[in-house]
């Protein structure tokens, strides 16, 4: 496996930081450290666990000349910190999303990594799941004909946050998507939103991107909604791909509908419409983080590329910052 002899210490065993320790090892990489701040949640680590170190002081696993890369499962807040703290200590690093909460902040923590020639990678999860490793494969070979619109919707009841608003937190996923699936890069970006609550922390988004092409994208994402959706329209000229995150099997389908337009002897539009079938393609059944485990050790010890590599991350956080200004703005246009 990518992952063998690789030592990995993974910061922070919250939410996330479990999922993380599981997969590293699935992955054949080593667990040598657990850090959290929480003595509970280091002695659940070590009933899990028991031979992995355990510690409330991240420096033991930084000081550590066996440890070869840190895995950051810490709110975003901490991201840029302690990413820089590890690069700076010559591990390789792997950070959840957002990479940090500001371009300039991402853009340095990138250049500590190709000047001391380490890894740094942002957990984009969905971009290993197989729904839309197939989706990137049938845009890749212009199965769509050309791309006219990505229309997403991303809401739960909850989790509510303090440090950041619903766009940093739900709109990563479809942000990191799209800037996977198509090369092309927006120009520009609006966004609208409101708080419910005292804290003024945005609770419903919706952001709206532009492309210098015909191509435009929407996404909504919220806290708010009593009903759990994932969904995404991808458009194109000839057919278009519906990804239903929550559906169990039947993840992806493909419509293969287009229409028309043209004029008729007086010079009068017409659209003619063509209805075709609907196919459902076979996903590979991975669990996604568990190719992203695999897609960092592999970064690490035979220099691959990862499907969300540093570019990506900083194009997501590059955006999220100028619809964090729109959001601020009224909705205001803002240039990228």
């Amino acid at each position: 496996m990518d992952g063998n002899g690789l030592n990995i210490a993974v910061i922070g065993y919250g939410y996330w930081g479990p999922n993380l320790v599981r997969n590293f090892f699935a992955a054949g990489a080593n667990v040598a450290y657990i850090v959290d701040k929480d003595e509970n949640r280091l002695a659940m680590a070590k009933r899990a666990y028991p031979t992995v170190n355990t510690t409330t002081d991240i420096n033991h696993a930084l000081q550590d000349t066996n440890v070869d890369a840190v895995a950051i499962a810490l709110p975003v807040s901490f991201h840029y910190q302690i990413a820089r703290m590890a690069l700076l200590a010559d591990k390789h690093v792997l950070v959840e999303k957002p990479m940090t909460k500001s371009r300039k902040s991402a853009e340095e923590l990138i250049e500590i990594a190709l000047r001391k020639n380490k890894v740094i990678m942002c957990d984009h999860t969905f971009l290993y799941t197989g729904a839309v490793k197939k989706i990137y494969e049938m845009i890749s070979e212009n199965a769509l004909g050309q791309l006219q619109y990505f229309d997403s919707i991303r809401i739960n009841l909850g989790l509510f946050q303090n440090d950041v608003n619903v766009i940093w937190d739900l709109a990563p996923h479809d942000i990191s998507i799209l800037s996977y699936i198509t090369d092309e890069q927006p120009v520009s970006v609006s966004a609208a939103g409101l708080s419910h609550t005292k804290n003024n922390v945005e609770n419903i988004a919706y952001l709206s991107l532009f492309y210098q092409s015909n191509f435009i994208a929407h996404i909504n994402v919220s806290w708010v909604s009593p009903v759990k959706v994932r969904r995404t329209m991808i458009g194109g000229k000839t057919k278009t791909i519906i990804y239903d995150d929550v559906e169990p099997t039947e993840k992806v389908k493909i419509y293969d509908s287009s229409y028309t337009v043209s004029n008729d002897e007086a010079n009068l539009f017409m659209v003619d419409y063509r209805v075709g079938d609907i196919y459902i393609p076979k996903l590979d059944t991975t669990e996604a983080l568990k190719n992203m485990a695999r897609s960092f050790c592999g970064a690490v010890t035979k220099s691959s590329k990862p499907e969300s590599d540093y570019s990506i991350a900083l194009k997501v956080v590059s955006l999220l910052e100028a619809a964090e200004k729109s959001l601020k703005d009224k909705g205001k246009e803002y240039k990228l």
